[in-house]
């Protein structure tokens, strides 16, 4: 009898022991700190990041801003390619009204906080090779190509 009352003894321990430790939130703050957390968002980088390097195209009117995005739309990004960086320069040099235009709209790395509003934000959401639609902000609308990041 003592041997079959300690296996039941064990049992209900271990039954006990699960029970506290997932309420308790012991498996979930590891896994939500190490698996997700670090994992789930470094893995796309999105939000995440420090520091962003991206080009922009700026300009005052929408109209203008549609017809530069037009460009990319029809030679790469409604084919689903990437733009090439050279090719989204080309396009910043023809339609941007921002100074970076002239180097291809150029705005090297700058880190979070730097950018005002809207702009950051889509900088910061913007995938890595990604271009995103058309935004407005205070400065007139844009629209980034993200090209990397970092911490």
């Amino acid at each position: 009898m003592g041997k079959d009352s300690k296996p039941k003894e064990s049992k209900s321990k271990d039954a006990k022991g699960k029970g506290k430790a997932g309420p308790s939130g012991g498996d979930d703050a590891g896994g939500g700190k190490g698996g997700k957390g670090k994992g789930g968002k470094s893995a796309d980088g999105l939000g995440t990041c420090t520091y962003v390097k991206a080009r922009h195209v700026l300009c005052e009117k929408q109209g203008k801003i549609n017809e530069a995005y037009k460009k990319l739309q029809d030679g790469w990004l409604d084919n689903g390619d990437k733009v090439p960086p050279a090719e989204f320069a080309k396009v910043a040099q023809e339609f941007s009204e921002c100074p970076s235009g002239k180097k291809g709209g150029d705005l090297g790395w700058f880190p979070r906080g730097k950018m005002a509003g809207p702009f950051q934000e889509v900088a910061f959401n913007t995938p890595v090779g990604a271009v995103s639609a058309p935004f407005k902000s205070t400065h007139g609308y844009h629209f980034i190509l993200c090209e990397g990041r970092k911490n």
